[in-house]
């Protein structure tokens, strides 16, 4: 049975990729900073039939925290499968270029991009264990430099200068990830589940929870000849999923 570990796993489209996964023969642990709303999140699943999950506390802003996940984790399986970096946070807003304040920026890298890197880090060892090691840093294609320096974009005046800049850059770690696994059977993608309506955006998106999570599990599930490196919004390329950067 493949393993799987989910960050910020107890509600919204973590839980959503949680329970496709689960539907799919995974075992899943739910990463959740509070280790109560993990067990409620898994309870609820348990009452759905599922039977192969278990919550981790597990805050990605915390080394400590992350350090003892990997060992809790570590004393349960030899491989983990796949990796979803999920949990983030928006930043609040307005986020102005030119008025939000540096601690803000600070805090939501914290999350968006220090907390990618801690897990993967501290994770790498047992996702190169297995025969087909996935990781998916879930992203948004309204981080895109490409579409957000250009007027005709349907969101371009949809600016958000925390937000866009964390997950940028996050974006660009995946990147150097892909390629300094490019020789491996890893596949690391940067995937956009879409404008879902989540707390996350005060439920203002138009897309549902389902379609995120399905998103998001198709490319933790990808097969060898799936792609890698690449940075993936079905919402916006429904053809091939790949979107500029």
């Amino acid at each position: 049975m493949k393993t799987a570990l989910i960050t910020g796993a107890n509600k919204g489209i973590g839980f959503e990729t949680a329970k496709q996964l689960l539907e799919n023969g995974y075992f899943v642990f739910i990463g959740s900073r509070n280790l109560e709303n993990g067990e409620s999140a898994v309870e609820q699943l348990k009452k759905a039939g599922f039977e192969n999950i278990e919550a981790i506390q597990l805050d990605v802003t915390d080394a400590a925290s992350v350090e003892k996940a990997r060992s809790e984790i570590g004393n349960k399986t030899d491989v983990l499968d796949v990796l979803i970096n999920n949990a983030g946070i928006n930043g609040g807003m307005p986020q102005a270029a030119l008025e939000a304040p540096v601690e803000s920026f600070q805090d939501v890298l914290d999350t968006n991009l220090y907390g990618v890197i801690r897990m993967t880090q501290a994770f790498i060892d047992l996702l190169k264990k297995s025969e087909q090691p996935r990781i998916v840093n879930v992203s948004s294609s309204g981080c895109s430099l490409t579409l957000h320096s250009d007027p005709s974009w349907m969101y371009y005046s949809h600016k958000a200068a925390v937000y866009t800049a964390s997950k940028a850059a996050m974006n660009m770690y995946t990147i150097n990830l892909a390629y300094e696994l490019r020789d491996t059977p890893f596949k690391v993608n940067a995937v956009c589940p879409g404008f879902v309506a989540t707390d996350f955006n005060n439920h203002r998106g138009t897309g549902t929870v389902e379609e995120g999570g399905k998103r998001i599990a198709k490319y933790a599930m990808i097969a060898q000849d799936g792609p890698t490196g690449k940075f993936i919004s079905e919402e916006y390329n429904p053809e091939s999923g790949e979107t500029p950067w």
